[in-house]
């Protein structure tokens, strides 16, 4: 268990839209540009290393930032012939942003609050009201839209948090339906937030219109 005194008050963060990060989640990431790859090597020279992945916030022209993110540990990288490092944040607390960091750094930095998220740092939650065998027929029909396939054996293996926040990392939605999937206050909210995503893309609905 990461302790909750070793989260620092200031973190490089990463504005990517459509890309979130849960607690306890693993996210691949492809790094080229210089100042994340500046970025990277900054936060391997620091006892946490920490990134914090946030949404850019919406009518900004990718200037704002979402107010809710999620910090990861950088927990593997490699570097390919190029120069280009392919990486994997372990979801670790999501964070409040308090205000960006003016300065020299080529990428962004901000002051954070992590209150509110305590419970980020601690085990795996539980969804005792989730009827796994209805989700997976949902998700079955879904994906069956998309024209798309999974491993079914993992996913009804899988550990409750480990499948729904999986699930609302990878499925593809709006920007705004993903940061409601982040910002949900317990794995019951998300799961209940990710059906209600499915299902209004099975009615063919309108994204945007969704969580209005």
């Amino acid at each position: 268990m990461f302790p909750s005194s070793d989260l620092p008050d200031t973190i490089a963060v990463f504005p990517l839209p459509g890309a979130v990060l849960l607690p306890r989640s693993r996210l691949p990431l492809h790094i080229f540009e210089p100042r994340y790859l500046q970025m990277l090597e900054d936060a391997l020279k620091t006892p946490q290393r920490l990134i914090g992945m946030v949404q850019p916030g919406p009518g900004q022209k990718g200037e704002g930032l979402h107010a809710i993110g999620c910090a990861g540990r950088v927990t593997q990288f490699s570097e390919t012939e190029d120069g280009r490092y392919l990486v994997t944040l372990s979801g670790l607390s999501r964070f409040r942003i308090l205000q960006e960091v003016t300065g020299f750094s080529p990428y962004r930095r901000c002051d954070v609050s992590w209150a509110g998220f305590e419970r980020d740092l601690g085990g795996s939650e539980a969804d005792p009201t989730f009827d796994r065998a209805a989700f997976l027929a949902l998700l079955n029909r879904f994906l069956m839209l998309r024209g798309l396939s999974t491993d079914w054996d993992s996913l009804q293996d899988a550990e409750d948090e480990l499948l729904i926040n999986s699930l609302s990392m990878l499925l593809e939605f709006e920007p705004e339906d993903k940061q409601a999937l982040l910002e949900a206050p317990s794995l019951v909210t998300r799961r209940e937030t990710l059906v209600t995503l499915i299902e209004f893309a099975l009615r063919g609905g309108a994204y945007e219109d969704i969580l209005q």
